[in-house]
């Protein structure tokens, strides 16, 4: 077989795809030209990773049947007969397959050890992750992993020099920030942009893996998807990790050795940042198998949620009591609105965009509206406090992030409600998450880049 047939039997298969939804589905010509801009981005992507011709078309069809019913119709007709033709392919299109999946396990098994000597570097140069040093590994915690999570998405996409640069720039610039202000002992300030740094270099992971196709709405949704899949895979391998290291302490003490410098020492710091190169390859890897487990936790706690919230919001306004802005308490609110945040981004990308109305969409809604009002309650607690104390560096942080999430969830609920009376489209509820992704990112490089020398460093 040529080099010219693999290409010409392609081009026939993405012919039948067009032809389907252009009669069978009378799918407007426009529309049909942006799922095919897709598909062949999927497809070009899955080539680079050494896939053959049929095996790109096949896994981009099955990958935008997740995300769209159409296509997901066009894979269900086609899948089978395709799959057929695969085994019995007689160019070794198998064995190509094998060798990428050999050759990118040697990629990722390298990216993941470099991630996990990454972290003993600065102690060749003195620097303990206990003690006076801890504050150096808080602020450089998203550069030890995430700049090699980015090269395995540059490798794997086959990014041009030009992103390439511009991403290793970012990290560069990331790198000088974390280090260069003279904090002050115990500064607030160093907290936040220990926390927020790792925020902003997410958005550089994102334009990775998007592979050039960010300012597409479907490679942004892709991207979150990819992001909850790999939150959820990075837990499960935390808590085996958990449990070896648990198994490695009784094992030595047994023989009278203690190996508590070796567990906290080297197997969490460095499995903790090798486990990130590693799940993003299984998210990869096993995609087909990590979308069905992720939408199952999502409507499990969907309704915990939001019971424990509107449970919440009933006992604040029966007892009339405020919310308590210490910091601890609002940190742990904070991440309470987050995780409602995640569970409605989630739920937005996994739903089928062209199903019915159901009892589960009435249920998101309420969800979301009870974190809007508890966002609200909590965003005037915290101008009460600032106009009666002043300006702190946490307080104004959980004043802008409180403020970032409100519009996320009130416009959110506006779209999602519209959608329920029949007045609008459920694709409009996703290009809106989509399109806030950066304003993430962007909040907290301005809480990395201007509030340590606003605040004086303190």
């Amino acid at each position: 077989m040529t080099q010219a047939e693999p290409a010409h039997t392609l081009e026939q298969h993405i012919g039948a795809w067009r032809e389907f939804l252009r009669r069978r589905c009378a799918i407007e010509p426009a529309d049909v030209a942006e799922l095919e801009d897709h598909l062949r981005g999927q497809i070009a992507a899955l080539l680079d990773a050494g896939l053959a011709a049929d095996e790109a078309f096949l896994v981009a069809i099955k990958r935008m049947g997740a995300q769209d019913a159409i296509a997901g119709e066009f894979a269900r007709a086609h899948s089978e007969r395709l799959w057929k033709q695969l085994f019995a392919a007689p160019d070794g299109a198998a064995a190509a397959g094998r060798t990428a999946a050999r050759r990118e396990g040697i990629v990722v098994f390298a990216l993941a050890a470099a991630a996990a000597l990454a972290v003993k570097v600065p102690a060749l140069f003195g620097v303990a992750m206990m003690g006076p040093d801890a504050g150096f590994y808080a602020r450089n915690l998203g550069l030890f992993a995430l700049p090699l999570l980015t090269a395995y998405f540059v490798w794997k996409r086959g990014l041009d020099w030009r992103t390439c640069g511009w991403l290793a720039l970012c990290f560069a610039t990331a790198a000088v920030v974390a280090n260069i202000f003279p904090f002050a002992p115990d500064a607030n300030t160093e907290v936040l942009l220990a926390l927020h740094l790792p925020i902003a270099l997410w958005l550089a992971v994102g334009v990775a893996y998007a592979g050039g196709r960010w300012g597409q709405s479907a490679a942004r949704m892709d991207f979150v998807r990819f992001s909850s899949e790999l939150f959820i895979y990075y837990t499960l391998m935390a808590l085996g990790g958990g449990v070896l290291a648990m198994f490695t302490t009784a094992m030595f003490k047994a023989i009278g050795v203690d190996a508590g410098w070796l567990v906290g020492q080297w197997l969490l710091p460095c499995g903790a940042a090798g486990a990130v190169i590693v799940g993003a390859w299984l998210v990869e890897a096993k995609q087909g198998v990590i979308e069905t487990m992720a939408p199952v936790l999502t409507r499990l706690f969907t309704p915990l949620f939001a019971a424990t919230l509107i449970v919440f919001l009933a006992t604040m306004a029966w007892t009339g009591r405020g919310i308590d802005i210490e910091r601890n308490f609002l940190i742990a609110f904070d991440l309470l609105l987050v995780v409602v945040l995640g569970l409605l981004v989630y739920s937005v990308s996994a739903r089928d965009p062209g199903a019915p109305r159901g009892p589960f969409d009435f249920l998101l809604v309420a969800l979301v509206i009870s974190a809007l009002i508890a966002d609200g309650v909590a965003l005037a607690a915290i101008a009460a406090r600032i106009s009666e104390f002043g300006f702190t560096p946490n307080r104004v942080a959980a004043l802008g992030e409180n403020a970032v999430l409100l519009v996320n969830l009130a416009w959110s609920a506006w779209l999602y409600a519209g959608f329920l009376r029949g007045r609008g489209r459920f694709a409009a509820v996703e290009r809106w998450q989509t399109a806030y992704v950066p304003v993430y990112a962007a909040w907290a490089a301005i809480v990395v880049v201007v509030f340590p020398p606003a605040f004086g460093f303190g």
